[in-house]
């Protein structure tokens, strides 16, 4: 029998003097190994292709993380705009309009970093920005200087909210997790219940009926976390037509 197929989104790149739609291996290979789906690249490219042409031909979709940040006058702050970059509006466009349509079909949908943050602005909410330079908050990334093991190898815990969809599948009540993030969720959307917080207080996974969100990377080595294994078989299972 053949399996699930998973959307994976895209980003635009540039490739030398070209653009490319660029998706990090990483996300593919945890969806294949640890969902046991087959994957179609979604690309960023609103202009030539809908939404709708192709919801309806995937079984779930991921929405993978990025250095690029969603543009704040989707969220109603377009003062912002200088500060906030980069941006990637092809991205932000496409991405919006894949979750709106896959839940029309109550298909599910995972989020990863800017797939959370795109999760939140989708069902209302809005981003800050200060996640990587406010003093009262504890540190979200790595410093400048980090190279690509310590960028992800950067972290802290977070508190799992009780009888969540988080707490039940890792049976936990805290989960120490990599941290790469200088955006970090406002106001959280509407209809979106709080999977986890930081010790800050920071909204560090959301989900909601179809939707599962997580502003980490369980993209990052899943073969040496077991916990990273159990986000992906999640998503497994919900496109499977499994509960939660």
């Amino acid at each position: 029998m053949s399996r699930p197929v998973i959307g994976v989104t895209c980003c635009n790149r540039p490739f030398g003097e070209e653009a490319a739609q660029v998706v990090i291996n990483r996300y593919v290979e945890a969806v294949l190994r640890w969902s046991d789906a087959a994957v179609l690249l979604v690309p960023a490219m609103p202009g030539l292709m809908t939404a709708a042409e192709v919801a309806g031909r995937l079984d779930g979709l991921l929405l993978t993380g990025s250095p690029s940040n969603v543009e704040p006058w989707r969220y109603g702050e377009p003062e912002a705009a200088a500060e906030a970059g980069p941006f990637d509006p092809g991205r932000d466009a496409m991405s919006l309009e894949l979750i709106a349509a896959m839940g029309e079909r109550h298909r599910p949908v995972f989020g990863v970093c800017r797939g959370f943050e795109e999760v939140n602005v989708a069902f209302g909410g809005t981003l800050r920005r200060d996640a990587g330079s406010n003093p009262e908050l504890i540190d979200h990334h790595a410093k400048a200087d980090a190279d690509l093991a310590g960028l992800f190898g950067h972290s802290h815990e977070v508190s799992l909210a009780p009888g969540g969809v988080l707490a039940r599948a890792f049976e936990a009540e805290r989960l120490k997790v990599n941290s790469v993030h200088y955006q970090a969720v406002g106001r959280l959307g509407e209809g979106l219940s709080v999977e986890a917080r930081s010790a800050d207080g920071l909204v560090e996974a959301v989900a909601a009926p179809g939707v599962l969100a997580v502003q980490w990377h369980p993209e990052w080595r899943p073969s040496d976390n077991l916990q990273s294994q159990t986000f992906f078989r999640l998503l497994g299972r919900a496109v499977r037509g499994e509960d939660l």
